[in-house]
């Protein structure tokens, strides 16, 4: 009875152990996993951008998105440089789509949450037009307002939006033109 156990019990063992290392190997082999669990309290504990880089291009998305490895979401690399309404805006993130046109070509962009567009803003850069993180490969964006989803609270005509030439966060008519910068992943919940 005792050897039948002990069979019994080393066999488990041996078998989680090999499906430890199919496991193991598979992450060393694989293309990922390119960011940790996404959580708006985590920093990365980089010393250098170059050896631990918060933000990465995606090259099965044409370089045309970027994965930001902090939050989980993935932004448009090169914003559109024009602008829109709120309204407007939110209509061109709905129909973007971007990629490669013989690859991976994605829809499903939204405009971002006033935090998600504000979690973009390097309130250490305070020289730096635009507002970004040092080491970011984000191009055409403008030192200027962009349009958040995120609706003011007491004025329902009203959306907030942050600035990239000074980091400020504030609210505006839907009405006014502001550029636009989509993003992918994540969950909106302003639903006006």
């Amino acid at each position: 009875m005792k050897t039948r156990r002990r069979l019994t019990l080393g066999f488990f063992v041996a078998t989680m152990m090999a499906l430890g290392a199919v496991s193991a190997q598979a992450q060393t082999t694989s293309n990922g996993p390119y960011y940790a669990e996404p959580a708006w309290d985590q920093t990365l504990a980089c010393t250098t951008t170059a050896t631990c880089p918060r933000f990465i291009v995606l090259s099965n998305m044409n370089s045309e998105a970027v994965l930001d490895r902090e939050t989980g979401l993935v932004w448009e690399r090169s914003p559109l440089t024009t602008t829109y309404s709120w309204t407007g805006a939110r209509f061109q993130c709905t129909s973007r789509t971007i990629g490669s046109t013989t690859g991976e070509r994605r829809k499903g962009w939204r405009l971002p949450s006033v935090h998600e567009l504000a979690s973009l803003v390097d309130p250490n850069n305070t020289g730096g037009n635009p507002d970004l993180p040092p080491g970011n490969p984000f191009t055409n964006v403008q030192s200027n307002n962009y349009w958040s989803a995120t609706t003011q609270p007491a004025f329902a005509n009203a959306a907030w939006h942050v600035g990239f030439d000074d980091g400020v966060v504030t609210a505006d008519d839907k009405s006014v033109f502001k550029f636009v910068w989509c993003v992918r992943g994540g969950m909106n919940a302003d639903q006006y």
